[in-house]
């Protein structure tokens, strides 16, 4: 799986190359598998084996999290100190003065991941037992920023490009589903979730397509989540039949 990023990586650069000339409010732009390709190979080789009962998605990398560590969601210590990743970070080919690439010397915490991570420590206690059942991805791994530092998110994005780029994460996405074969796909947030729906379906699983599961995204931009995120999120997967109501997964039949 690690090479079909490689692969939209190279495809992602050549699709943007140029292109904050022709988008004004784009001032940098950041690939992470490209200056975090060690820690996010790390992330997929330890832990992107197949098959998975969950994948996870979200939308993009956030400036405190994926941005500094290659791991989606990556929140320092997460990913450092549950998951054991600390491998080296360079610096992004045009860096934003307000956003710095500082890898894990990096002491800001991002919120999102730190409630996304805590949530599967406390579900299942070790990395190593989480990754067994789940893996989380991000459907496009590009970072845009305005020149206030402010992340803009891909559906902001003009039109043809945005079409353009999603269509090059959706093969990747779809490729790499392809192998871990999961039981569930969770939609973190809206925009995600809209993203799997869009997935081609396969003729193989024709019969027992994998079940699309929306959960509320954990930014603290979101009212709702800064109310009893992990509660509402642990019960929705409860209710999909993803975890048990003591947390975890159900065994396999």
């Amino acid at each position: 799986m690690y090479r079909r990023y490689r692969l939209l990586s190279e495809e992602l650069t050549r699709l943007s190359r140029g292109i904050l000339e022709e988008l004004p409010d784009v001032t940098a732009l950041y690939n992470p598998l490209e200056y975090a390709r060690a820690p996010w190979k790390e992330y997929l080789t330890r832990f992107g084996d197949a098959p998975k009962r969950a994948v996870f998605l979200g939308m993009n990398p956030g400036p405190w999290g994926m941005a500094q560590t290659g791991v989606p969601f990556g929140e320092i210590a997460a990913v450092r100190d549950w998951m054991g990743i600390t491998a080296p970070v360079e610096e992004p080919r045009n860096p934003h003065p307000k956003r710095p690439i500082q890898g894990f010397a990096c002491t800001r915490s991002e919120v999102s991941g730190r409630r996304l991570w805590g949530l599967m420590k406390d579900t299942y206690g070790t990395a190593q037992e989480c990754f067994r059942h789940v893996l989380v991805l991000n459907f496009c791994p590009l970072v845009f920023m305005a020149e206030s530092g402010r992340n803009i998110t891909p559906d902001k994005l003009p039109r043809e490009y945005r079409l353009a780029l999603e269509e090059a994460c959706l093969g990747a996405l779809a490729d790499s589903l392809a192998l871990l074969k999961p039981r569930y796909l969770v939609g973190v947030g809206a925009f995600a979730a809209t993203r799997l729906r869009a997935i081609p379906p396969r003729p193989e699983l024709r019969d027992s397509p994998p079940e699309i599961v929306q959960i509320l995204h954990p930014s603290p931009a979101s009212p709702a989540a800064n109310r009893g995120w992990a509660e509402a999120v642990s019960a929705r997967l409860v209710d999909a039949g993803l975890w048990t109501p003591g947390g975890g997964t159900p065994a396999a039949p």
